[in-house]
């Protein structure tokens, strides 16, 4: 019987499909038909999950580890290690690619490849099934993968199933590599940008498209990189544009020749969404990262995107970086409001492993949770009691800005005293005085809540904030009417129905006095 070779993660949600576990089936040549792939979610119960993996009697397990499913998967090592004793396990992924030797479970495991293991896993298999004998790296417990040439690298697109393209995220990239150094991204430790060769990358998405693949997400860092590569897969999928097609980019700010606005500036309303991480409007801040980015033509690619296109915009910021305040923080958030995009992420600074952000600790004073995702905890410049206030209004922001279910009311926060940041902050510590919730808060009991804030603390007349709430409540389709705007909607429907009355009135008189003087 064949040895069995499992690739099994843990997904945050069932919706994501292992890129990662795809690449190294898909490059695992003579033992591909040995190899199975076995995806759960965090949300599992770890139980089931062992039970499922050694229902396949493996022989080697191999991992993927992530900032998420880190600590379940500890667990689920721990478990498998008692069962089966003789069970190879091999790990690999981000996680434990640094600092390795930090962490204390990572004993339990037969060998740990660090970086882009496309091709290291499968040597290592082979090693063991096949060629146990030359012991080329099975001395070794740490095994330092090489960086691979991507044309040597066989794509994984054919491994997506046909239930993953109709129910789940299916990730692809055009390269690898980031040309950047922000210090708290790991991208910043990659090698340069490698490019996969164009025409069999652009064979492949055709393949899915055929398949019926509509929604591509890019997991490229630097799409937008080289011109000519952009050009050619933005003119790849506008020939094949149809409703329902989607595309997501992760995009460089201020890096958008006129050459990829005019292709960007033909696609419809709503079917490119560009990713885009601003991080911080302070160039000190900027500086102390090692961020390079020229905020002038940030900005006014933003107002193209838009002003002049269809593309729907997801900016990120951070807080807790080195060096930023609250007031400075809440600068560059009122700057990006006045920018538009339909989404503004917040994010707090992690002190993601291996990152260099680690030496801003000492002069920064800057304390990380030690347990995923290891946020930022407190700064020289910004108290744990002022971040705590911030992952609420991430948190608000999100239902309340980001959902679409108060596009016309939540600028109402705001409107008397021109200061986004600190007006919506206001309606934040409010909010959670309020209910004591950051999860779980219903839609009709959040427009309430927003209802009474306009009314009590914003100084908007009650009339004015139940229609505006109302009009938004509408836009989702919604019809019921909320018990907090009945009185209000009653009352503007008589006065509508009035003034409806009149000009029929006026109308009719006018009619006679034209039959008169005809």
């Amino acid at each position: 019987m064949h040895s069995k070779i499992i690739l099994v993660t843990l997904n945050a949600k069932y919706i994501h499909a292992s890129f990662g576990l795809r690449y190294l089936h898909a490059n695992m040549q003579e033992l591909a038909e040995r190899t199975s792939i076995l995806e759960f979610d965090i949300n599992q119960k770890i139980n089931d999950i062992a039970e499922s993996i050694l229902d396949k009697s493996p022989t080697i397990l191999g991992f993927g580890i992530y900032i998420w499913n880190v600590e379940p998967t500890s667990k689920l090592v721990s478990i498998l290690r008692k069962l089966k004793p003789d069970l190879k396990i091999i790990v690999g992924g981000p996680e434990v690619s640094y600092e390795h030797s930090e962490q204390e479970w990572l004993k339990q495991v037969d060998y740990l490849i660090t970086g882009e293991a496309d091709l290291a896993f499968y040597d290592l298999c082979k090693d063991l099934l096949i060629e146990p004998e030359a012991g080329r790296w099975t001395q070794k417990k740490v095994i330092h993968a090489s960086v691979p040439d991507v044309k040597s690298i066989h794509h994984p697109y054919d491994l997506y199933a046909s239930a993953d393209l109709e129910n789940r995220i299916v990730y692809v990239e055009a390269s690898r590599g980031c040309p950047f150094t922000c210090e708290f991204c790991l991208s910043s430790l990659d090698v340069p940008v490698r490019a996969f060769p164009i025409n069999p990358f652009l064979q492949a998405m055709d393949q899915l498209f055929q398949r019926g693949l509509r929604h591509f997400k890019f997991v490229d860092r630097t799409f937008n990189l080289n011109m000519n590569t952009g050009k050619a897969i933005l003119h790849f999928f506008l020939e094949r544009m149809e409703p329902g097609l989607f595309l997501h980019f992760e995009m460089i700010p201020d890096r958008l020749p006129e050459p990829l606005r005019e292709i960007i500036a033909k696609f419809p309303e709503g079917s490119i969404q560009f990713e885009i991480g601003i991080q911080s409007f302070n160039t000190e801040v900027s500086n102390n990262i090692s961020r390079r980015q020229n905020l002038e033509k940030l900005e006014d690619n933003l107002k193209f995107l838009r002003n002049q296109t269809g593309v729907h915009l997801h900016v990120d910021l951070i807080a807790g970086l080195p060096g930023e305040n609250l007031e400075s923080f809440g600068e560059g958030f009122d700057r990006l409001i006045h920018l538009n995009p339909q989404e503004i992420q917040i994010g707090i600074l992690k002190r993601l492993r291996g990152t260099p952000i680690v030496r801003h600790e000492a002069e920064f004073e800057m304390i990380y949770d030690d347990c995923p995702p290891y946020e930022v905890l407190n700064t020289k410049d910004i108290s744990f009691a002022d971040l705590q206030r911030v992952k609420r209004f991430a948190r608000y922001w999100d239902l309340v800005g980001n959902s679409g279910n108060f596009m016309q009311s939540v600028h109402l926060i705001w409107e008397k005293s021109q200061d986004p940041f600190d007006s919506f902050l206001k309606f934040s510590d409010w909010l959670y005085r309020s209910t004591g919730r950051r999860h779980g808060i219903a839609l009709t009991k959040l427009l309430e809540c927003v209802f009474d804030y306009l009314v009590e603390f914003a100084s908007i007349k009650p009339e004015r904030a139940a229609k505006s709430l109302w009009e938004d409540y509408q836009h989702g389709g919604r019809n019921d009417r909320p018990i907090v705007l009945r009185p209000y909607l009653e009352a503007l429907e008589s006065e509508e129905t009035e003034i409806s009355d009149q000009k029929t009135h006026t109308h009719q008189k006018r009619q006679k006095m034209h039959q008169k003087t005809g």
